[in-house]
């Protein structure tokens, strides 16, 4: 055989052996590992500490008919829901400015801004469902997956369409676009056009209370395990407060004249549950208790705000640092306690 043939012959057995190899690889390799490089890992949507100044709200809904189930078996959401919502406290910390981010690397395919930030009105409720929304977009991540980030802050979106971002490149900040009551972020997940919890993974997930394969990386999944009930607002106010000057964060000072009418502490409180037990109490600055109170809660609430203290003792308060203790408790199915705890401190003064 010549020296032709001979090459000929080296490079048919050198082809045959990769193409061996590639058939082992492919028939031996296990499906998992296909899917886990296609499937996009998740991040936290938002920068914030959650339990501290955000918070889990509302999950997906997995009930197919009228009524609402979240993976946990709760109702932590409403029908039809179809993402997850991370809230902050209130409309000054959205001026303050917080940050939406990609929850994984991606290429901007839509985006809309511009939509003002409040309550939706009743019009708008009726006929903007196309713009619920609000202000948001789209991110693509390869073999059909896709998420969307909605009620962004008016003007707030720094990405185009077509832009590549990276896993926790900001995008805009936390906004009240759209159909939005209070300022979250909504992060919806699609797989193909189907609806996705990130919590279970998956088109289609198994069921409530059964093991899933989440989406979310381990960091994120930590940061998201915690009860969605929390007392994530209160303080002190010198008259009766209004829900909407709370929501503007109006009741955010350290101080209060001593001269104010009243001494009221407030909280607002995420998912309280009927026979809940709220207590409210205010220390002065000998030690001494100076109001308290106590009230079982009636019903299941999304949202509720509760206030209690006194009126003014004489001419003036005692001067100094007051403080105020606000506690949840729930009996849970075991019959044990769980509480619920926030602190706050306000100075009267001169």
């Amino acid at each position: 055989m010549g020296t032709f043939g001979l090459l000929h012959r080296f490079i048919l057995e050198t082809c045959t052996k990769i193409r061996v190899a590639v058939v082992f690889l492919v028939l031996f390799t296990p499906i998992e590992s296909f899917a886990q490089e296609t499937t996009p890992s998740l991040g936290l949507p938002v920068q914030c500490e959650l339990g501290a100044d955000c918070w889990l709200v509302n999950l997906v809904d997995h009930d197919p008919g009228k009524g609402f189930q979240d993976y946990r078996c709760t109702k932590h959401g409403y029908d039809g829901h179809k993402g997850t919502d991370i809230a902050i406290r209130d409309l000054a910390a959205m001026n303050d400015g917080v940050a939406v981010v990609a929850s994984a690397a991606g290429t901007v395919k839509a985006f809309r801004d511009g939509m003002a930030d409040g309550i939706p009105s009743k019009e708008f409720r009726r006929k903007g469902r196309k713009l619920f929304c609000g202000n948001g977009l789209v991110l693509t991540h390869g073999d059909g997956w896709e998420t969307q980030y909605c009620h962004l802050r008016r003007h707030s979106i720094v990405v185009k369409r077509g832009q590549t971002v990276k896993a926790g490149q900001r995008l805009g900040y936390v906004g009240h676009s759209g159909m939005a009551e209070f300022p979250h972020v909504h992060l919806s997940v699609r797989h193909r056009g189907r609806v996705v919890d990130p919590f279970i993974g998956g088109d289609k997930p198994p069921g409530c209370g059964k093991a899933g394969r989440p989406l979310w990386t381990p960091t994120a999944l930590n940061a998201l395990a915690q009860p969605l009930t929390a007392i994530y607002s209160a303080g002190f106010a010198p008259t009766p407060p209004k829900l909407q000057a709370i929501r503007k964060g109006l009741y955010r000072g350290v101080a209060l004249s001593r001269r104010a009418p009243a001494l009221l502490l407030w909280a607002e409180i995420y998912w309280v549950q009927a026979g809940d037990k709220v207590h409210l109490a205010i220390t002065g600055p000998d030690g001494q208790v100076v109001a308290k109170h106590s009230n079982t809660l009636p019903k299941r609430q999304a949202q509720r705000m509760i206030f209690a203290g006194r009126k003014k003792p004489g001419l003036f308060w005692p001067a100094g640092t007051y403080k105020g203790r606000v506690i949840l408790e729930r009996k849970t199915s075991s019959g044990a306690v769980r509480r619920f705890e926030a602190r706050r401190t306000i100075r009267l003064k001169d």
